[in-house]
């Protein structure tokens, strides 16, 4: 399964709807399917300019928000491409958990 998020245009698109709704539609679908295991890479954040903190903010909120609500998928991991990433991902997850 692969998700493809949105091009960064300066917020000004919907970027953070659009890859809020990435996050959750992929998680509905491994729920669908059943799928126990899911793994995220920093969506967006790479050539296509979302800024990585904020980026980070949104895939933790939506991934929390449906982990309370559905038994699948059991895992999900997040993939960090460099040391930034994984500092705003860091962050992220201790703010939200």
């Amino acid at each position: 399964m692969k998700s493809v998020g949105p091009v960064w245009k300066e917020g000004e698109k919907g970027e953070d709807e659009l890859l809020a709704s990435c996050y959750r539609k992929s998680l509905e679908l491994a729920r669908d399917y059943r799928i126990k295991t899911i793994a995220f890479p920093a969506i967006s954040t790479g050539a296509y300019g979302f800024p990585s903190e904020r980026a980070a903010e949104i895939a933790v909120y939506q991934i929390k928000e449906f982990l309370e609500k559905n038994e699948l998928p059991e895992t999900v991991f997040l993939v960090c491409y460099n040391k930034d990433s994984c500092k705003s991902f860091k962050k992220a997850l201790e703010e939200n958990l």
